[in-house]
Parts: structure tokens; sequence; C-alpha cells
């Protein structure tokens, strides 16, 4: 049997370490999320590809999630609502996958793969309510996340073009993020629908994105009290995004905006540690999003499309892209 590399072993352990999150558990909101470029009819490149698995839960009184809560600033533990874990792996490529040389104005090949844990808060007021959010993720990028065979795996089944230039990826390096997010969502009715709209602010800070965003966000449909947040894409902070279960049918569609300030994106800045691949970092990054949900019984399929602006100052078109969300509780 052949002997894995190291890099290989290492995202091997970092998936099998963070799998026991994701074991089963009492009333337990499971999400599976595909990202693509070719879901808003984009071509294949930049933020190309992602997948992520996520599953979030109310917690036992006896948890530790709870003793982390009350030691933490402003959380507590009975505040802690619910708890969620995810595994994500992402695929990030430049404009033209059939050079083999090192495109220097476009941005690197990246695979990145991330396993997290997130805390949530909401609290209800007479007409509004706020939801927090605390984020911590660890994960790896480079080679051993195996980004090149999926993606050439993937275009072989489907009788695309091989990315040819994946010898030019960024080098393995541990990643390190922590992330908060707050929303103020007010309730009211217009002709007949359920909306909430409102507020919305966020800070990352780690080797793989540092930024401070603010932005708003409106949801608008039926059933609004039975579902909770919006879809987001990287990097955009995992927030609750749900419904509860064994209610009638619903749906509600969204629209957003937010601006971010990037002090750093690994993804474009190239490795901390060594040299690699990197062009120059655009400090101001917006994204406009939309898109519809609808959730019955125990299930529910949401879709987002995101509109973003230039990430980097070589780059000559903004980018587009979509995601499936399919939810169900088991």
């Amino acid at each position: 049997m052949p002997r894995l590399s190291r890099p290989t072993q290492q995202g091997l352990c970092l998936a099998l370490i963070a799998l026991p999150m994701l074991a089963a558990a009492d009333e337990s909101l499971y999400s599976l999320k595909l990202t693509n470029d070719t879901f808003s009819a984009g071509g294949d490149e930049h933020y190309t590809n992602g997948v992520e698995l996520t599953r979030i839960s109310v917690p036992d009184q006896q948890h530790w999630t709870r003793h982390l809560a009350a030691r933490l600033p402003g959380w507590s533990a009975q505040s802690l609502d619910a708890v969620g874990y995810h595994l994500a792996h992402q695929i990030y490529t430049p404009n033209n996958i059939e050079a083999t040389t090192l495109l220097e104005n476009d941005r690197p090949y990246a695979g990145l793969l991330l396993g997290g844990i997130s805390l949530f808060d909401d609290v209800e007021h007479d007409g509004w309510r706020e939801a927090s959010v605390l984020d911590l993720e660890i994960g790896l990028v480079g080679p051993a996340t195996g980004a090149e065979k999926l993606q050439n795996g993937a275009h072989h089944i489907l009788g695309s073009e091989k990315a040819e230039g994946w010898d030019n990826q960024l080098e393995n390096e541990p990643i390190l993020n922590l992330g908060w997010h707050k929303a103020w969502w007010a309730q009211a009715d217009l002709g007949g629908l359920e909306m909430e709209y409102g507020p919305h602010t966020s800070l990352a800070l780690g080797n793989l994105y540092t930024y401070a965003g603010a932005g708003g966000t409106l949801r608008f449909g039926e059933g609004l009290d039975n579902s909770f947040g919006v879809p987001s894409v990287a990097p955009a902070m995992s927030v609750r995004q749900g419904f509860l279960p064994d209610r009638s049918f619903g749906w509600y569609g969204f629209v957003g905006v937010e601006g971010r300030y990037m002090a750093h994106n690994l993804l474009l800045d190239g490795n901390t540690f060594e040299d690699s691949h990197d062009v120059e970092r655009q400090e101001w990054v917006g994204d406009l999003k939309a898109g519809v949900a609808f959730n019955w019984g125990d299930w529910q399929l949401a879709y987002t499309a995101v509109w973003r602006t230039k990430e980097f100052k070589e780059q000559t078109d903004s980018d587009r892209f979509g995601s499936l969300t399919l939810s169900t509780w088991l």
C-alpha cells in the first residue's frame, strides 16, 4: 500500500479532528452548502468552488461550550442559544487555468481546509432582536488540502479543461482565525408580507483574514418567525442560518450589502512564513447578495447569488458566484 505524503497526512488529521464535531446530537440542524461560480453564470475562476457541512444544535446545561461562554466577555452560560460546528473546503484559481507558468498579475492558486466552532446568542426585544456570533476556525492552506486533485478530478468527470498551474499554489500553512458578528433585526409587516431588516457589523482577526465589516440586510416573506438568518459566502462569517423543525411551509427572499476593510487576506497576500505568489490586495471590498429560501417540514433549500467588487489591484472584472444550501433536522 503506498505511503501517504506528510502534507496529505496533515490534511487527513484535520478532517478527523473536525469530524467528531459533526457527530449526531439530539435535535440537530445539518446543512450542506455548495458554492460555485457556475451557479451564477460566472466562469471557472477566483473563488471557484466551496463545500461546507454544518451542524447546529442547542447544548445541554452541562455542555463544555456553556462553561466557555461563561468565561467570555459579553457572554454567559444561560444566554448561549446554540452551537455550530462546520467543516469546509474551498478552491481558488486565477482566470487562466490552462497556463502552466506563474501568472504574476492574477490571484494565486490555493486550496483551503477549515474546521470551526461558532457560538450563537439571539436576544428578543419588543419589535426587534439582536443576534451575536463568535467564531473560531482552524485549518490548512496549501497542497495538503488536496485541492488540485479534487478540482482536476471533477473536471475530468465533467469533461472540462484541466487546471495546469497548481505547481504555483500557496505553500502549506496552518490557519487560526477568530471572528465576531452582530446584527440588529427590526420586525415589521408590509402589504401582507413579514419583514426583518437592519444593520450588522463584523470583525475577523487571524493569519487567514483580518478585516472590519459593516452592512445591512432585508428579509421578507411568510413564516419568518420559523426561520432565522441568511446564507453567507466567504470571507463573510458563517452566521446562524436555518429554520425550526416540524413547521408548515414558509419562504423568504433577501437582499443585503456588506463592505469590508481588508487588512489581511492570506489568499491574496501569500504565505506568512515563506515566499509565495502574491498580488496587491484591495483594501476596500464590497458584496451585494440576494436570494431566496423555502422551508417545509424538516427541510429547507436556499439559493444565494453574490456580486463582489475587485479584491486585488490587477483584477480586471468583479466576481459573481452562487451557493445552494440544503438543510434538514436529524
